[in-house]
């Protein structure tokens, strides 16, 4: 394989990481006390060029864990309804542990070292995961417990706007507000606007890096 396709592959574009990306729908702002309610979960591949695109999706309607909170303003503003038998919801740990196996089995065929989440205003929906599948006692999470990559950051910079709709549409990508805050719809378009920006970053030549060139041999004749 030459070097510039080497620095197209997967493992080799993010550091290691292996980019999923995420959301999730809830009960309220706080991880810890209001339920998950619903999450959706993304993976990436890159093609023989370096071009990222969508790979597979899981996406689960989960049952609020015992105890949990849930907010009326939430629940009114998402439209969920967690006592709606036609849901047909799962537990946390079923959740999590269907999409842990798909991370994990991805992130060993790209060769990454470990998964990272991707997501729109990143810390809520990593936060939610981390409590989730601390909750259920989820052994092997495959996530990094701390870092993100941020789809509004990265929307802001290049786009200049950090709304997921607003972004999307700045992007040339088709929006229905319709389909928003159903974990499934904005997770698919999360994924296909974080690839739109890693690709247009190639298209306008910041990847791959240019290669360093050895050092001038000194010519001079004595």
């Amino acid at each position: 394989m030459s070097e510039s396709n080497a620095l197209n592959a997967l493992h080799q574009r993010f550091r290691g990481f292996y980019p999923v990306v995420i959301d999730v729908e809830t009960a309220g702002f706080n991880a810890q006390t209001d339920a998950l309610l619903e999450i959706a979960a993304t993976t990436l591949k890159m093609d023989e060029d370096g071009w990222l695109h969508r790979d597979e999706t899981l996406h689960y309607h989960v049952e609020p864990f015992e105890g949990a909170i849930l907010n009326p303003d939430a629940l009114a503003f998402t439209g969920i309804d967690p006592t709606n038998p036609l849901r047909g919801a799962v537990s946390e740990y079923e959740a999590l542990h269907a999409i842990f196996k798909m991370v994990r089995k991805g992130t060993k065929e790209s060769g990454c070292n470990r998964a990272i989440i991707v997501a729109h205003n990143a810390t809520f929906d990593h936060s939610f995961l981390m409590a989730a599948a601390e909750r259920v006692g989820m052994k092997r999470n495959p996530f990094h417990p701390f870092a993100t990559f941020d789809t509004a950051a990265l929307s802001g910079l290049v786009l200049g706007q950090t709304v997921l709709a607003k972004a999307c549409i700045a992007a040339g990508m088709d929006f229905d507000s319709t389909q928003a805050h159903s974990a499934l719809y904005d997770t698919e378009q999360t994924a296909t606007l974080f690839c739109e920006l890693v690709n247009r970053w190639k298209r306008l030549g910041g990847w791959p890096l240019a290669l360093s060139e050895e050092p001038a041999k000194d010519d001079a004749s004595a």
